[in-house]
């Protein structure tokens, strides 16, 4: 979704749609966007800054950090995100960023993609480490045999060669 800053009133701007899990692109190995997106909130522009605010609603697959199966997840993200104009922000390379800076972001041009800050703030809320339950064994390393669902006869024994000598160092 497209929006027109020139357009915009002294009113907030309410705005509220979905996007289909087969247009937005993550580019995220492991995650997968399983439904519809439902995106609500509000623009709002005053003469040095538009500030965009909502929540998202994501339904996503992310795989286990340790077995790799996919674990269903509802992501509700809110968010609150400030942009001003290029000439507005400062270009020096040392800038000090204060804590509310980091919701701000520059925009160049007269159009704001909504989409594009749905997906960004949907790849800045992913878990960092998803497991499938509690106590995931995950996989042998050997043979790559899923130890939830039994134990693999490889015995997982074999020895990295970079670390072989050490084997003959007694204490």
């Amino acid at each position: 979704m497209i929006v027109d800053l020139l357009s915009l009133k002294d009113e907030p701007l309410p705005f509220e749609f979905k996007i289909a899990s087969g247009d937005i692109d993550l580019e995220t190995e492991g995650v997968r966007i399983v439904g519809d997106i439902n995106v609500v909130g509000e623009l709002s522009k005053s003469a040095a800054k538009t500030d965009v605010k909502g929540s998202i609603n994501a339904p996503v697959e992310v795989d286990c950090t340790r077995c790799l199966t996919s674990v269903r997840r509802e992501l509700d993200i809110v968010f609150d995100v400030d942009f001003v104009d290029k000439e507005l922000f400062p270009d020096t390379r040392e800038t000090h960023l204060e804590a509310a800076d980091l919701d701000t972001d520059v925009i160049d041009g007269s159009e704001l993609d909504l989409s594009g800050i749905v997906r960004e703030q949907i790849l800045l809320n992913l878990p960092e480490q998803v497991l499938c339950r509690e106590d995931c064994k995950g996989i042998c390393p050997t043979c790559g045999k899923d130890l939830n669902e039994a134990e693999c006869n490889c015995g997982g024994k074999e020895i990295d060669p970079r670390w072989a000598a050490l084997k003959d160092l007694k204490s």
